[in-house]
């Protein structure tokens, strides 16, 4: 896979021996920016943005998220109290399957509560209608899989075959949709304009004669809104367009976007030696830190990486070096990389773009540390250590 962001943005003069390592770095100014241009396209179009905490949940910045958009999206109680405790806004909960127990919270904290069955929406009436003799409000979706797969990786493809993820639109019945009030639907991942355009036309027909029972229409995530090079400008037209064809209010849910080239994640060269080419063993480890990149795969961008430019034209600078984890896993490799010099034992270095779906996939195996949490502002050079971890957080999350 792959990535199509890897911006340095300010991080290119960050000093990165101002925070500890392993360490996230958050840049405040650039996520403002990068919540405006999401909240012009809101006004432009009079839909609503909602935020996915699944990719990103820094709450220490929910003030500044709160002051762009209209809410956030949870992916099931936890992430529904987390959104209660520190977020603003509309709270819109989804989860594959809900515990029986979880539901009566999860209807509590939600403005929307969305299924991904109609069997799981008619198990769960009476809690529902209990929760609503108790004077809560709140709105029932359901999320269909629209049966059009956009996806380039099968793994993060939510249309892929047999996907457990939405009720196939094809078997969408009238009695499925007695009391509900939105469909939802996600089709995307890191993806432009078009694909959702090619998304709306194939289930629109396969929809259109519920529409005016319909409040809503919530059409996910995976949305590169904020990303230089996205057609941002076709996109406010169709939202303008698809609000005034159906009437229904338009929520998206961007995640990535919302926190896209805002954060790095810095780490230091502990040990070197050769293996039939260079090796660099560091204190980040592909499967405790940055998942993805063993899951997706990818290859993160690095900051200040020599261009392959200049390996072509003096092939002595900077051979590839291969950078690997600490951990016992064979497996824990991040990939290839050039540096001009080096790399030298204790030497700092940057991985670009991981706020979102790198800090909230973080895992203690093997007794890795986690990363310690910064919030800088690249605007005043504010720098504040927001968490670090110590030995108890690996130790009492086990027994």
């Amino acid at each position: 896979m792959e990535t199509r962001a890897g911006d340095p943005g300010a991080f290119a003069r960050f000093d990165l021996s101002r925070v500890d390592s392993p360490s996230f770095v958050v840049d405040a100014a650039r996520l403002r920016q990068n919540l405006a241009v999401l909240a012009d396209v809101r006004d432009r179009t009079g839909i609503k943005l909602l935020s996915a905490l699944k990719a990103f949940s820094m709450w220490e910045v929910a003030p500044i998220v709160g002051e762009y958009l209209d809410g956030v999206c949870t992916s099931g109680l936890w992430e529904a109290l987390l959104a209660a405790e520190h977020y603003r806004g509309e709270i819109a909960t989804y989860c594959a399957a809900y515990k029986a127990e979880d539901l009566p919270e999860i209807l509590r904290l939600s403005d929307h509560v969305i299924f991904n069955s109609p069997g799981q929406i008619e198990r769960f009436v009476p809690q529902i209608a209990v929760a609503r003799a108790a004077g809560q409000i709140f709105d029932i979706g359901l999320r269909i899989n629209p049966l059009h797969a956009e996806g380039e990786v099968p793994r993060y493809d939510p249309c892929a075959p047999h996907s457990r993820l939405g009720f196939p639109v094809d078997q969408l019945t009238d009695e499925h949709m007695e009391g509900v009030d939105g469909i939802h639907f996600h089709t995307l991942c890191e993806q432009d304009f078009e694909p959702l355009k090619r998304t709306w036309e194939a289930v629109l027909p396969r929809i259109e004669r519920f529409l005016p029972q319909l409040s809503w229409l919530n059409f996910g995530g995976g949305h590169h809104i904020t990303r230089a090079d996205y057609q941002r400008d076709d996109l406010v037209d169709f939202l303008i367009r698809v609000k005034a064809q159906t009437g229904c209010e338009i929520y998206l849910e961007p995640g990535e976007a919302v926190a896209l080239d805002a954060g790095i994640l810095v780490g230091t060269v502990l040990d070197t030696h050769w293996n039939g080419m260079p090796l660099a063993i560091t204190d980040v480890s592909a499967t405790c830190h940055m998942p993805d990149v063993i899951e997706a795969p990818y290859r993160p961008a690095m900051l200040g990486e020599l261009p392959q430019v200049d390996i072509e034209v003096d092939e002595t600078a900077g051979g590839a070096v291969r950078l690997g984890g600490p951990s016992c896993l064979a497996g824990d490799v991040i990939g290839d990389y050039r540096f001009a010099a080096g790399p030298e034992i204790g030497q700092r270095f940057a991985f670009l773009d991981q706020a979102h779906y790198s800090m909230v996939k973080t895992t203690t195996f093997n007794g890795v540390p986690l990363p310690s949490i910064w919030l800088w502002d690249s605007e005043s050079d504010a720098l504040k250590q927001v968490r670090k971890f110590g030995y108890e957080d690996f130790r009492d999350r086990l027994s």
